[in-house]
């Protein structure tokens, strides 16, 4: 298990522990953690479940992948450290993440 911890824009945290496999994005959404919508169902097709992955986590994660990238692409507050939850799979090497989300998803 994974602990992770969600920050929304307003500074509020929820931290919750994910089982391994399973993805920070549905996790969040299991939890009703606001800010985490998760439209597409973690088909990579929406954005909706957008995070700032710090630094320090960056390289525990995998690669973004072209699909990623390009839901990415799309989003209005894109930042260098953004990726989608729907792709950010629970294990014991991102115990203690901590994800927040930007201000349009609220």
């Amino acid at each position: 298990m994974a602990k992770v911890t969600y920050i929304e824009n307003d500074g509020t945290e929820h931290t919750v522990e994910v089982q391994n496999g399973l993805t920070l994005m549905e996790a969040a959404v299991k939890q009703g953690i606001p800010g985490i919508d998760g439209d597409c169902g973690g088909a990579c097709a929406c954005a909706t479940c957008m995070v700032y992955v710090p630094e320090e986590w960056q390289g525990k994660l995998p690669e973004i992948e072209t699909m990623e990238e390009t839901m990415l692409d799309f989003c209005e507050r894109r930042e260098d450290n953004s990726r989608l939850s729907c792709q950010i799979v629970a294990s014991d090497a991102i115990d203690g993440i901590r994800v927040q989300m930007p201000e349009s998803q609220h």
